[in-house]
């Protein structure tokens, strides 16, 4: 069955004046000429995106979606239309967003996080940028301390909201933050906490005791390529560490605080020294 709004393998079966038909045995597909490649012939098959057409047909292309159905993504309105307005999905037909699927309203230039999803009656792509409305909140097998790929949506009083693997969304807190954030940016982060009724904290600094493993050896390496000084120290500020280590103060502490106890370092307000062996 052909999925409209994803990326299907449709066999050709005829060539007529507008283009190529493709079908998978039971529905069909146009993909007009000029998404044909070069070496296309009847009985192949083709890794097609379909989707539905003005014309209320199925069209396929060639052309790479930056996003499909099911996807969040971050998109640019190019134009105004009737209740509503069009976004940039990457191949030749924008996407529509109506009026009552904006969260605030929407201009031509703007970029937003939507998420793309099928019209009931039409079969036709739209988007939402109400993305509440489509983001899991049940079974969150998360763990804490789990790697997770963020996308960037927006800032909120407590800090910048994200969607999690495509399907969660979570909130990076503004005093955990020691980086610019923008809408759309897509960021490694992990699992800080996983709350009562599925509200998720997250972190853009790895978690647990492994991190502070691998955060030793960077300082190590970084004192023995500075002479065995560099100058950070207990009384460090935050945006000092960030920009040397990017870590935070916390991972800072608990980082020196085990090279210490192993006699490897000393530390001051200001400075940490390696020692000699």
């Amino acid at each position: 069955m052909i999925q409209i709004g994803q990326y299907n393998e449709l066999r050709i079966i005829n060539k007529t004046e507008s283009g190529l038909i493709l079908s998978d045995g039971d529905k069909e597909a146009l993909l007009p000429y000029n998404h044909v490649p070069k070496d296309a012939e009847i009985g192949q098959n083709i890794n097609v995106f379909v989707y539905m057409h003005k014309d209320g047909k199925l069209h396929a292309t060639t052309q790479k979606p930056l996003a499909c159905v099911g996807d969040f993504a971050f998109l640019t309105v190019v134009e105004d239309g009737e209740n509503g307005v069009f976004m940039d999905i990457g191949i030749d037909k924008d996407i529509y967003v109506p009026e009552k699927e904006q969260k605030r309203p929407m201009f031509k230039g703007d970029k937003h996080v939507v998420y793309v999803f099928l019209d009931d009656s039409t079969d036709r792509m739209v988007a939402s940028s109400r993305l509440t409305n489509f983001v899991e909140e049940d079974e969150i097998d998360f763990e804490e301390g789990d790697e997770v790929s963020l996308l960037i949506v927006d800032r909120s009083d407590l800090g910048y909201n994200a969607i999690i693997d495509n399907k969660y969304i979570g909130l990076l807190y503004t005093n955990e933050l020691f980086d610019q954030l923008n809408p759309g940016e897509v960021r490694k982060g992990w699992i800080k906490k996983v709350r009562v009724g599925g509200k998720i904290d997250l972190s853009l600094q790895p978690m647990g005791y492994g991190h502070i493993l691998d955060t030793k050896e960077v300082l190590i390496k970084l004192l023995e390529q500075n002479q065995g000084l560099i100058a950070l120290g207990d009384k460090s500020t935050p945006d000092d560490i960030y920009d040397l280590l990017k870590i935070s103060k916390k991972a800072f502490k608990k980082t020196t605080g085990a090279l210490y106890k192993e006699r490897l370092i000393t530390i001051g307000d200001h400075e940490i020294r390696l020692l000699s062996e």
